[in-house]
């Protein structure tokens, strides 16, 4: 973007118009939503900033409905860690911010799906959909030919008939896999659950960067049946007593990894001494660990502010494709990682 009076170079964004007013992107997302908590000569300056510079004014939303629609995975995932906690958080926060009244419904099967939509459809106060955590691609079908917006949240439609965001998995998972190779490790074991798209593109980017390095090995993918700690505990076991053929884990949630943490230590392997250990949530309870887990960073509460701020510009912004949007993942380092044993 240039000046007033330059030629715009590229969409304007919110980002944009704070800089030019001064004042932080809440301050003019609540000006341009509907001035709540802004003084009026500033939402007077915001507002003639973003005509000045072609932005999209978005009609206000205060006052409607946004349904959450939470699958099982989503559930099970609320009883057992914080992740969908951290996500209905961000998701509740922004949305209280633009005034939207947030309903939350679970869903058990597809037919379950299909009636909650058509009473979705037939309540006008209802504006969209958010979809939290897609745990089975057949839970796709019953959107089909439905007449509100639905955004996809920590999860993706191959299709892409739906947008949708989600952290950056297979980046992330390449990004962990990196640094351990950084830290010597050739024999990278990765411990998952297959089944989600998520997880999957995990797997991805474990694998991207390991047939990179020259040092993939489809045996060092091991499967468990559930996301439980006791169950990765037992598949850790049950690996080390073929030979101990690996230097480090990486898994493909926190869950597996504290699983991980237990079975070493029940069979006296030294971490990370021996062997090192990454999980791929960066969950509190990891900092509690022995030693504290090393994890990826998810930008959970991002995840679910960005998942209404997308519904929202498609509800009122200019008609676009379908999008998918990933946002970047860091890196806790603490001391189940270290430099791979000689």
């Amino acid at each position: 973007m240039t000046g007033k009076k330059g030629k715009i170079s590229r969409r304007v964004r919110l980002q944009d118009i704070a800089t030019i007013c001064g004042v932080s992107v809440s301050t003019v997302s609540r000006a341009l939503a509907d001035g709540s908590g802004v003084r009026p000569d500033l939402v007077a300056r915001i507002q003639k900033a973003a005509q000045d510079f072609s932005y999209a004014m978005p009609s206000s939303l205060a006052g409607q409905k946004v349904m959450v629609l939470a699958s099982a995975a989503a559930m099970v995932d609320y009883t057992r860690s914080q992740f969908t906690l951290q996500v209905m958080q961000g998701l509740g926060d922004r949305a209280a911010l633009l005034r939207l009244q947030v309903i939350t419904r679970a869903v058990a099967d597809s037919e379950d799906e299909r009636r909650i939509l058509q009473e979705v459809e037939a309540d006008d106060s209802i504006a969209g959909l958010l979809f939290l955590t897609l745990d089975d691609e057949a839970m796709l079908a019953p959107t089909r030919g439905f007449s509100k917006p639905i955004v996809l949240v920590n999860g993706d439609d191959p299709t892409m008939r739906l947008s949708s965001i989600a952290p950056s998995n297979r980046a992330a998972a390449a990004l962990a896999t990196g640094h351990l190779l950084t830290l010597g490790h050739r024999r990278i074991l990765f411990l998952m659950r297959r089944g989600r798209r998520t997880i999957e593109r995990r797997f991805e980017g474990w694998r991207d960067r390991m047939v990179a390095a020259g040092v993939h090995d489809p045996a060092l993918v091991v499967e468990v049946a559930d996301w439980l700690p006791e169950l990765a505990a037992d598949a850790v076991r049950a690996r080390l007593r073929q030979g101990r053929d690996f230097t480090a884990i990486l898994a493909a949630g926190d869950s597996l990894a504290i699983g991980a943490l237990q079975a070493l230590a029940a069979e006296g392997v030294a971490v990370p001494g021996e062997v090192s250990v990454m999980g791929m949530d960066s969950l509190p309870q990891g900092a509690f660990q022995t030693p504290p887990l090393s994890a990826i960073q998810m930008p959970m509460r991002e995840i679910g502010a960005a998942a209404v701020d997308l519904l929202r510009e498609i509800l009122t912004g200019l008609p676009l494709p379908a999008r998918r949007i990933e946002l970047a993942c860091g890196l806790q380092e603490r001391g189940s990682t270290g430099p791979a044993p000689r």
